[in-house]
């Protein structure tokens, strides 16, 4: 059983998000888009995800020109991001098998520059390093003038989140570093009228959502939270009530959406 968090370069033309969403089979379980961020984050997870994974990619590619990209957030590509994780007794080989095999197809299907990430490359080390110091490990040397390049990894669970600050993007880049560590990764972005601290969560199960808020609150007021994609269910269990304080549903986890598809199939 693996997950795969897809994040393409459009979070604006609700038709094109739309259609690249249909193409994701049974294997959908949320989709978050961002117009500030020009940004959507499909999570997929299931047995078919291998197959649906590759539709979606196909569909983004055919929809998604990387030159119209206007968003606030980092990305490299039209199919920006692609990692793969490992559920419940799937090892974590297994998805690094996946992620080599999907990045070498897409190279050789579309021509793509691919860069693989994970314990060997970290994925803030390709966007710093891509093309310059850092070559792909499939693919062309260059990017392509159209949908630009992807990033595929193989990682483990990773929650993602925005948190809106009531201060200056100067205060928020404070935040900013004074949260990052080696468990998570933190940027001081200026979206909209929104001054955020967008986080990735490496391991949320130590430092968890709770934590994250909580931290960044006894710097600067904290105007609302966004979850960006889902939960490890492990990290909700027994503080629900709290999730729903900060303005996450708790409900809003993998294994929550897997049952609920298990159910209606």
């Amino acid at each position: 059983m693996l997950e795969c968090v897809v994040n393409v370069s459009q979070g604006r033309d609700k038709g094109v998000i739309d259609e690249v969403a249909a193409s994701c089979g049974d294997s959908l379980l949320d989709v978050h888009s961002d117009f500030d961020y020009d940004r959507s984050v499909l999570t997929l997870a299931g047995p078919s995800v291998t197959v649906d994974v590759a539709r979606l990619a196909r569909r983004t590619l055919e929809l998604i020109d990387f030159r119209r990209y206007r968003g606030v957030h980092p990305a490299l590509g039209a199919l920006d991001v692609v990692p793969f994780v490992p559920l419940g007794e799937t090892t974590f080989e297994t998805a690094v098998r996946q992620r080599d095999e999907f990045g070498a197809w897409l190279a050789e299907q579309f021509g793509l520059p691919v860069f693989l990430y994970g314990d060997e490359t970290s994925l803030p080390q390709i966007r710093k390093s891509a093309f310059t110091t850092l070559a792909p490990t499939y693919g062309n040397p260059r990017p392509d003038p159209i949908v630009g390049s992807t990033c595929v990894g193989a990682r483990g669970l990773l929650v993602a989140l925005n948190i809106n600050l009531a201060c200056s993007w100067e205060r928020a880049r404070y935040v900013a570093r004074t949260l990052r560590s080696g468990s998570v990764r933190a940027l001081a972005l200026l979206a909209g009228d929104r001054v955020q601290v967008s986080m990735n969560l490496i391991d949320p199960l130590v430092f968890t959502p709770l934590m994250a808020v909580a931290s960044a609150a006894l710097m600067e007021q904290v105007r609302s939270v966004e979850l960006v994609g889902l939960l490890p269910e492990a990290v909700v269990l027994g503080h629900e009530a709290e999730y729903e304080a900060v303005g996450i549903d708790p409900t809003a986890t993998i294994e929550a959406r897997l049952r609920r598809k298990i159910a209606h199939s």
